[in-house]
Parts: C-alpha cells; structure tokens; sequence
C-alpha cells in the first residue's frame, strides 16, 4: 500500500463572513503529482497556504508524516520535510546563486557560522550546491546575484533552493507564470524529474491545460472553496460539470 505523506481534513479557512477554503479533505500519497485546479477565487492558494502554515486554519487539520503539523510554525513545517518554492523568493537578494543555494545547504544540515565549522564543511557545502545549480541549468550565472537575474532564472532558483531542502513533499504555485516560452521547459523538466522520485509527493497549482496533462496523475479540483472533483486527469477532464463550470473550454482544446 503507497504511504500517504500529507493529509488534510476538513481543512478550512474563514475570514470574517467569507469560507475561502471549505472544510476540504485530501490525501497525498508518495509517487503522485496532484494538480489543484479551479476558477480564480476557488481557494487554490489559500489552501496553499494553509498546508504551507501562511495562513491559520480555522478549522480542520493537516498531517505530515503522520504527524499533526495543524499548528507549527512555518519553519518548523519546512523542517519536517514540507517544501514550496516561493517560500524562499528573494530572501537573501544582495547574494550569488551559489551562496543563496549553498545557505539553504547549510541551513538545512543546521550548520553553525563559526569559522572553524564553515573550514571544514565549506568544500563539501560548495559541492552539493554546485550539483543542484548544474540541475537547474544555473551553472553559468553561479556568480551572478539574485537581482542580476531574469524572472524566468529567479524561478529556476526558486526550485533549486526547493531541492537543496531536499523536502518529502514539494509543492509549486504556477510555476512557471511570467516565464518565456524559452524558460518554461527547463522548469518543466524539472518537477517531471522530481516526479521520478516515488519516495516524494508533488502538489501543482496550476492554470495551463497542457501542463497539467504532461505532468499531472491526478486532479483535484476547488470551486468556492470546495472539493468539487478528485479523480485521474482523463476521468475529472471529461466531466460536464467540470468542464463547464471550473475548465472552461480549453479542456476540449488538443
């Protein structure tokens, strides 16, 4: 039987009067990439942000691991073996490409600043992110600072600082928005790799069709807040109401 990393239920977010995520249940397991679909305003990123800890939930419970994480702290979440990309945007922007991916190296293994400890780790910390930069096709810029790069090589960090976290669960928020049609595929070809990796689970928020058919092996959709469908792409696709109402018609576009 597939472990079930992640787990929501009855997950929810209210805001005054307003039910933004509405009492949603889902299990993640290992090996699926899951991409979260709907309308704008169906609670996609919301929901998000509830399993990520950027928003309290106001009711319900999330379980990493098998563990209650409903009430940690964001850090404490990424720590455990959650990981979303934008997280880590422009945290450390005045930096190199090599120095952002090699701090989070550091971070991760909880290494000290001390000179004695950064002597001897420094070869072995400059090593690894040298291997995860090489993965995002960042190699030639490793010297260059985060405010040098193009939006489209500040995503392909984004993601590279994700697997430097080396999370069990990776969760990406259109990942490849305001990128070129040039920069899109590296990214793409990434989450496919880390797909390949049937110890991970990947969650997609995602509008573009033809993604979602390249990568997806499920859809969950959300509409006002609600579960609205759960399925394989091809069974939740075909559905009248889906397609109607939260696809719209570049469902039956090929």
């Amino acid at each position: 039987m597939t472990q079930t990393l992640l787990e929501t239920q009855g997950l929810t977010a209210r805001f005054g009067g307003h039910v933004a995520v509405d009492a949603v249940s889902c299990r993640f397991p290992a090996g699926q990439l899951t991409a979260i679909v709907g309308p704008n305003g169906a609670g996609k990123t919301t929901y998000f942000n509830l399993i990520s800890g950027q928003v309290p939930a106001s009711g319900g419970s999330v379980t990493l691991l098998g563990k209650d994480i409903t009430r940690d702290s964001v850090a404490n979440r990424c720590r455990a073996g959650l990981g979303r990309a934008f997280q880590l945007t422009n945290l450390f922007a005045n930096l190199t490409v090599l120095e952002n991916v090699r701090l989070v190296i550091q971070m991760h293994q909880r290494k000290g600043f001390s000179l004695l400890s950064m002597a001897v780790s420094h070869r072995e910390l400059t090593e690894r992110a040298m291997a995860v930069i090489e993965r995002v096709r960042l190699q030639a810029l490793r010297e260059h600072t985060v405010s040098e790069l193009s939006h489209g090589n500040q995503r392909k960090l984004e993601v590279a600082m994700l697997i430097a976290l080396d999370p069990v669960v990776y969760m990406f928020d259109e990942p490849t928005a305001g990128m070129s049609v040039d920069e899109a595929p590296v990214v793409l070809d990434l989450i496919a790799e880390l797909k390949a990796d049937r110890d991970r689970t990947i969650l997609l928020v995602e509008h573009k069709m033809d993604v979602i058919r390249t990568l997806a092996d499920r859809i969950v959709v959300l509409h006002n807040g609600a579960l609205a469908a759960d399925g394989p792409p091809a069974e939740v696709m075909a559905s009248d109401v889906v397609r109607d109402a939260y696809m719209g018609r570049e469902i039956g576009d090929d």
